[in-house]
Parts: C-alpha cells; sequence; structure tokens
C-alpha cells in the first residue's frame, strides 16, 4: 500500500521540480535584408575596397572569393545599408530587394512535412516544390518501393549529428554492383536546394523511362548509379530549421561547421583556395578529412573505386553561375591528363542544356573557370578515387536569384541540366 501511495507522489514532485525543455530556436529573420550584386572590372584597387568593406561590415557572402573581373553577391541588412552607401561609390545590383520575403514565396508551395509516405506513388509533381529533409529521405524509400527490381536504399555513412547520408543504388540487368559506378552528389553545401531536386530529378529519370526508353533502358545496364541526393545532411535540416543562407556542415569549433567541399584530402595544405578560419564560409578544416562526412563518402567512392568493375563517372552538384566544370580546381596552371577529353564533354553537355531551353553554360577546368578552390570533391575523385570522368556543376542561375530560386524554376533546372549529364553518359569511353 506504501509503494502503490509512494510512487504518484514521487512522479509528481519529478514533475513540479523538472526544468523545462529549453525554447526550440526561432528561424533567423531575413526581413528587409537586400542581396547586392557588385561586377568588379580590372582593377585591384576596387577589389582591395570592396574586400575590406565586406570584412568591416561583417556582410555575408553569397560568392566565394572578391577578385577582379568577377561578380560578388553579399547581404545587407537594413541596419548596414546606409553605412555601405556611404562607402561604396560604385554601381549595384540588387537581386533580392527583401531577403525575407524571397524565402517565404520560394516555400510558399512546400508541403507540409510528412506529405509524403514511404510507399506513396511518385511522379513529376515531386519537382513543382521544394520539401522538407525528412520528405527527401521518404522520397528515396519511395522510389525504392515504386522500382524494387533497379533500385535499393543505401547510406554512406552518417553525418556528425548523426544522421545517415542517404542515398539509392539503381542498376540494370547484371544486377547490383556489376558495372562500373556513377556517383552523384546534391547539397554538399546545405543552402543550395536547388541540387538536391537536381540529383532527384536524375534518379527518377533512370527509373521511371527504364522500360520505355530503349536509351535510358542501354544507361541503366551500362552502370551502377549511385545517388547521393543530401550528402550535408545536418547543414540541410539547419537551413530548414534555422539559418536559410548556412553553407557548411554543423560540426562544431571556435565557430560552427567546415566547407565540405574544402575537406577532401586533394591538395588540402595549399594556399588560397580555402580558409584556414574556422568562422569563414569556406573554412577548410583542422584537417584533411576532418569532416565525418568526407571521411564516409572518401571511403564509400574509393571502394568502389578499387572495386573489380571499378567507377567511371563522378558529379558534385552545386549552385549557382551555371557552369560544368573538371579538374583542377586546386591550381590554375596544373593540368589534368584527360583535360583535353574532359573539357570536349563538358562542352557537348553545355551545348546539350542550352538545347532545351537556351540556358547558357560555361565549361571547362575549375579554377580558371571560376575560382581556385582546395580540398575539393573533383580533384579528389580524379586523383585518389581514380575517377576519369569527374566533374562539377553550378546550375541554375547566374545572379538574378542565386541560392533562392523559384520554385517554378525547378523542373526546369532538372530538366535541361538533365540533357547535359546524360550527354556525359553517353559519350565516355
Amino acid at each position: 500500500m506504501r509503494l502503490t501511495i509512494f510512487l504518484p507522489l514521487l512522479s509528481a514532485a519529478t514533475a513540479i521540480f523538472a526544468l523545462p525543455a529549453p525554447p526550440a530556436p526561432s528561424p533567423a529573420s531575413y526581413d528587409g535584408v537586400q542581396v547586392l550584386r557588385i561586377t568588379l572590372g580590372p582593377s585591384d584597387a576596387d577589389a582591395t575596397l570592396l574586400s575590406a568593406l565586406l570584412e568591416k561590415l561583417d556582410l555575408a557572402t553569397w560568392t566565394d572569393v572578391v577578385k577582379p573581373n568577377f561578380a560578388i553577391d553579399f547581404e545587407v541588412p537594413p541596419s548596414k545599408l546606409a553605412a555601405f552607401q556611404r562607402a561604396w561609390p560604385g554601381e549595384v545590383t540588387v537581386m533580392h530587394a527583401d531577403l525575407g520575403a524571397s524565402i517565404r514565396a520560394e516555400s510558399a508551395a512546400t508541403p507540409a512535412e510528412g506529405a509524403l509516405t514511404a510507399a506513396a506513388a511518385v511522379d513529376m509533381s515531386w519537382f513543382n516544390s521544394y520539401h522538407s529533409y525528412a520528405d527527401h529521405i521518404s522520397y528515396l524509400s519511395a522510389l525504392v518501393a515504386q522500382y524494387p527490381a533497379n533500385t535499393e536504399l543505401i547510406t554512406a555513412g552518417t553525418s556528425y549529428e548523426g544522421r545517415p547520408i542517404t542515398g539509392v543504388h539503381i542498376f540494370g540487368s547484371g544486377g547490383k554492383g556489376s558495372k562500373p559506378a556513377v556517383i552523384w552528389h546534391g547539397t554538399v553545401h546545405a543552402r543550395e536546394w536547388i541540387t538536391t531536386m537536381e540529383v532527384e530529378f536524375m534518379a527518377y529519370t533512370l527509373l521511371s523511362s527504364y522500360t520505355n526508353s530503349t536509351s535510358i533502358r542501354a544507361l541503366v545496364d551500362s552502370y551502377d548509379y549511385y545517388i547521393f541526393p543530401i550528402v550535408n545532411p545536418d547543414g540541410f535540416a539547419y537551413t530548414q530549421t534555422s539559418t536559410r543562407l548556412w553553407r557548411k556542415n554543423r560540426q562544431p569549433g571556435t565557430c560552427v561547421g567546415v566547407d565540405l567541399n574544402r575537406n577532401w584530402n586533394a591538395h588540402w595544405a595549399v594556399t588560397g583556395g580555402a580558409s584556414t578560419s574556422p568562422c569563414a564560409e569556406t573554412y577548410k578544416g583542422p584537417s584533411a578529412g576532418s569532416s565525418p562526412e568526407v571521411k564516409a563518402l572518401a571511403a564509400f567512392q574509393d571502394a568502389l573505386g578499387k572495386s573489380a568493375v571499378g567507377a567511371k563517372f563522378y558529379m558534385d552538384f552545386h549552385s549557382y553561375s551555371q557552369l560544368f566544370m573538371s579538374p583542377y580546381g586546386w591550381s590554375c596552371t596544373a593540368v589534368a591528363a584527360d583535360n583535353a577529353e574532359l573539357v570536349a564533354l563538358e562542352r557537348g553537355a553545355a551545348a546539350a542544356i542550352e538545347a532545351v531551353y537556351g540556358t547558357s553554360y560555361d565549361a571547362g577546368p575549375i579554377c580558371t573557370t571560376i575560382y581556385q578552390a582546395t580540398g575539393g570533391s573533383v580533384d579528389y575523385s580524379y586523383d585518389t578515387s581514380g575517377i576519369k570522368y569527374s566533374f562539377t556543376t553550378e546550375g541554375r542561375d547566374t545572379g538574378a536569384y542565386g541560392f533562392v530560386l523559384p520554385a517554378s524554376q525547378i523542373y526546369p533546372a532538372c530538366r535541361e541540366l538533365w540533357e547535359g549529364v546524360r550527354y556525359v553518359l553517353e559519350n565516355m569511353k
């Protein structure tokens, strides 16, 4: 009897004295924030002035470098706009007059989380809107449920916060693991939401057209596809709950996060292509491969590269700038052994993209086409994993919307990029 009375009293006492759970952090507000573009000319002095101004005002940038003959995109909150306008004498283009409003419009059509179940049928309507992290994982499960003869769910490891790096393995008539590997990564940088959709579009196109297109069937039967739409799951989830324009992973340090595309063991120590500052957007991490995501992804693709059938095609999907690029990023003077063939393929891919809607992509090696980037996945894939056809893209657009691409552009962005990727698949030797 005493025991029966004591337990409810203990439960009540525990409830009285227990501390309440801390409230979830409110999402960062971008209301009134302007996104501006300055297109620099050849003057080193202007580039130096702008770089110093961005640092002095602590303005978040959307472009990784400030250099002559380059377009620099950056955020200016209302509290700093007057100071910026007083300090910068040159011409400025407004990309977003109110970034908060643009972000709300971007997600206006996004279904509520849980709208898609793993057993649901999937179709092209998926590409009418952006989606929650949980629904992206359900989407991959739904693909496997819908096309069980040619798919399986896979993971390449886990993120810092313990989320699985989930993907789908697509294979043809030869069965699992019987053909050379094709490896595609999306959402390396968390804020690049369009890349999640692009990679899923590739997977859906291969599967949905397998039975009714002889050319797609030939592609699926020729390769094993290891497709990872979100390789930075912690960062991506954070963009949906807290800070829409977050870029890095969520690994703690002096400041949170490592740039996953500066952390690969590919000329990681070379200066000039990444930052050593933990608070910088391009922070390369304390050591090569220090992030759990890169460590897992590198081990996964190295194993495929060393397998009996090997790995043939790697692609890392990014946004924005409309570029199709190949090694090298670490140096603007080093030339890949297969450079001539890779650049020819890129130019063919760019032409195939343009043929769909007229969207123009530039092509060439990473460093000479956009800027120096050390510790990148493409250089690692080419040099270490032994994947000859290693590429990266910067998808839509060229600065009208940047990272906050309207949902109405998801399908056309995916559709045209598919034709570029298809060109590579059909023309690799």
